[in-house]
């Protein structure tokens, strides 16, 4: 295959080499794709944080995509010894987040490493024989380095990698689509997993329970935000997890979601993220609390006051007299709900 050149609007142009290509065609991946194609227009300067934000993505995602490409050697991942890049380094030469993470380069696996782990009867072993198994299915060549890239690079125990696939294929039977998950998607899980430092079935166990406990949230908050018969965008679980992050009880979002109604006429994300970080910033995040900041005590508690209402409906947050009434009969349709 020839070099490819692609020209951008601006007259900027980019070069794929045939090998590359091969490479990606390869591997199927089209996250690592995407993100590769980034680090091209941007010469590898931006840091995962820039490119989660240009790619509207998480800097999981980034991570994940980003081992991806530095298993197929498109890409040179910071060793952690010292001699790659800082925080703020490109992608293109090691790259970790602001946060400090730093990515391990994997070890370049081949298919005898494989044969000799599946020979020697290790812990690898079984749990090929038992991801097979639960997937229903004989794995392929690179489906097994994948997996073994989890079991030797990422270092998570077989019985933590198997705790992993169940809730995998738990999360693909609940999302309806029927389809057992592919080892790719195991394999990113697995990177977040390793981030967050789940190395024990009873960290796993943990981690599982706070998941179910944030899914439980963003039910309710759903329900809050009028939408029915369909899930959150990626986009709009990114603003949701940021408000639980917060703290943010549901009726204090509903009571946002209403005045973002009242003001844009539909629900603006963004919009009803400024109340939300208006109010984080004065320490509100409960219905109650939202109450008292406006004069408004709970129906059955006492005489509401007019105290404090803010007439100018122009900032974000702060309802005028005619809104306040309208989020007492949203409070008294909570209640009846």
């Amino acid at each position: 295959m020839s070099d490819i050149k692609i020209t951008l609007p601006g007259s900027e142009t980019v070069t794929l080499t045939g090998q590359t290509i091969d490479k990606l065609i390869r591997a199927g991946d089209g996250d690592a794709t995407l993100l590769y194609l980034y680090i091209l227009k941007t010469n590898g300067q931006k840091n995962a944080s820039e490119a989660a934000i240009a790619l509207d993505k998480t800097k999981g995602w980034v991570a994940s995509a980003m081992a991806v490409l530095s298993r197929l050697g498109l890409v040179e991942l910071d060793t952690g010894d010292g001699s790659g890049s800082d925080t703020d380094s490109g992608m293109g030469s090691g790259s970790n987040t602001d946060s400090g993470d730093v990515y391990r380069e994997p070890r370049q696996y081949t298919e005898n490493d494989i044969k000799h782990e599946l020979i020697t009867g290790s812990g690898f072993s079984v749990v090929v024989d038992e991801t097979q198994r639960r997937l229903g299915k004989i794995l392929s060549p690179d489906d097994l380095l994948r997996l073994f890239g989890i079991y030797d690079n990422l270092r998570l125990p077989p019985e933590v990698i198997l705790q992993l696939i169940t809730h995998c294929i738990n999360e693909s039977r609940i999302s309806g689509d029927g389809r057992t998950p592919n080892v790719r998607y195991i394999e990113k899980a697995a990177y977040t997993w390793e981030r967050e430092g789940i190395f024990s079935l009873e960290k796993a166990e943990e981690y599982l329970k706070n998941l179910e406990a944030k899914k439980s949230i963003r039910g309710e908050i759903k329900k809050a935000l009028q939408i029915r018969d369909r899930e959150f965008s990626a986009t709009e679980k990114r603003y949701v997890d940021e408000w639980i992050s917060m703290g943010f009880e549901p009726k204090a979002l509903a009571i946002a979601y209403d005045r973002t109604v009242l003001k844009t006429g539909k629900l603006t994300w963004a919009y009803m993220d400024s109340i939300v970080k208006n109010w984080n910033g004065k320490g509100i995040r409960t219905e109650e609390q939202v109450l008292a900041k406006d004069g408004i005590r709970k129906q059955g508690t006492g005489t509401s006051s007019n105290t404090g209402f803010n007439r100018d409906a122009g900032k974000h947050g702060e309802p005028n007299i005619e809104e306040s009434e309208r989020m007492q009969r949203l409070l008294n349709k909570i209640k009846e709900d």
